[in-house]
């Protein structure tokens, strides 16, 4: 069974609700993974999901995930986001406190015209109105998140910490991700004319003059935001580690030693020194886009690939916290923050300070686990549900 039901939010006051922070107030989804159809009603508080594995925890969390540029938490397929595969698309729309007020976003996969073929395409629409991209919801909320996948941050591959940490600096830098993007076009389209053979050099030219501008921008943001997230770290008291962090590539090393126009000039050279290695690769070698982020445990001055697994959750959640203390800080509104089954393998002290921090931040949080006991400490301070095969239940604690 799934829920079609109008959800509607306990009355009385919350002390933390939309105070401070973006929140979302209605969230309606269509033909989204499990739920045929889901209408919340929000006061803006936290919200607490509980219920079994494999009920749709994750993905109301998920959903909200797509009020972000980007592909979402899972970075599924658009087409894997349907209901059913090859019906109707998937849809989701939010009523959002935002940074600049209320607004209305809208979301999801776009319907091919009949006969036609092609790649999938996500729409956006906020205040009714389409959007020109996804990247354009960064200047009404920030969305962080956490989820179990994210616990081998440190272990797993180069492309999933770069991610992070593009993530991380959306936060703090508004054109980021809009860099970041132009960069990856005029890449794309360099790989595509070395491939191709035969390229105009004044076309290459052009377009390696853009990966050299875009690509050093997207570096000197990826520096300073982890800076200030390092440096915000220093001031934050209890039981969370503190972590050094830096951004480990080829222009960010030379960032260190010369200013960005040189640091251009001297990617703009590599680039056309390199055609024919890039043209034998397919791909382009040297670029922010291969870029990692290093992560050590100060106090230890260990790299945190060689932390224990409690030890890495917890320098992970010490960033996240970081980061969305300075997005506040920067935007004078918390991000929205979904923590995903965060809290299960925390102590107590640990987990008790996570919810205080999560409410000193002001914002609204959405968090899931499968033991509501796990979230006693938000009785009052919270709206709960119990979510069981798609039914979404409002629980009064």
């Amino acid at each position: 069974m799934v829920s079609s039901a109008v959800l509607v939010a306990n009355n009385r006051s919350f002390e933390n609700a939309a105070q401070g922070g973006t929140a979302v107030l209605s969230l309606s989804l269509r033909d989204f993974r499990n739920y045929t159809e889901l209408h919340l009603r929000l006061s803006g508080a936290p919200v607490v999901l509980t219920g079994p594995n494999g009920a749709g925890k994750t993905n109301i969390l998920e959903a909200l995930s797509f009020l972000s540029p980007g592909r979402g938490l899972r970075r599924a397929k658009l087409s894997e986001v349907n209901r059913h595969a090859g019906q109707s698309c998937w849809a989701a729309h939010a009523e959002v406190a935002s940074v600049v007020g209320p607004v209305s976003i809208g979301t999801g996969l776009a319907e091919t015209p009949a006969g036609e073929e092609g790649s999938e395409r996500r729409v956006v629409r906020i205040n009714g109105e389409p959007a020109a991209s996804a990247n354009g919801l960064t200047e009404y909320l920030d969305v962080v998140w956490l989820t179990p996948q994210m616990d081998r941050l440190f272990v797993d591959g180069v492309s999933t910490r770069r991610r992070f940490m593009d993530r991380l600096v959306y936060g703090l830098d508004s054109g980021h991700a809009r860099q970041l993007a132009a960069y990856e076009r005029a890449m794309r389209e360099r790989n595509r004319l070395l491939k191709a053979g035969g390229a105009d050099p004044a076309w290459l030219s052009a377009l390696e003059g853009q990966m050299a501008e875009h690509g050093v921008a997207v570096a000197a943001a990826r520096r300073d935001g982890l800076a200030r997230i390092e440096t915000g770290m220093t001031l934050a008291t209890g039981p969370f580690p503190r972590a050094r962090l830096a951004a480990q590539g080829v222009i960010e090393a030379w960032l260190e030693d010369m200013p960005a126009l040189a640091a251009e000039e001297k990617f703009r050279s590599l680039l056309a020194a390199k055609r024919g290695i890039d043209r034998e690769a397919g791909a382009a070698t040297d670029g922010p886009h291969r870029s990692d982020l290093m992560v050590w445990h100060a106090e230890k001055a260990q790299a945190a690939e060689h932390c224990s697994t409690g030890e890495q959750k917890a320098l992970l959640i010490a960033i996240t916290l970081a980061n969305a203390r300075l997005i506040r800080a920067r935007r004078q509104k918390a991000p929205l923050m979904l923590m995903d089954e965060v809290s299960a393998h925390l102590d107590a002290r640990r987990r008790t300070a996570l919810y205080e921090e999560l409410l000193a931040l002001g914002g609204q949080a959405w968090l899931t686990g499968t033991d509501e006991g796990l979230f006693d400490d938000l009785a009052g301070r919270a709206e709960f549900f119990t979510v069981v095969d798609g039914v979404v239940t409002p629980r009064h604690v």
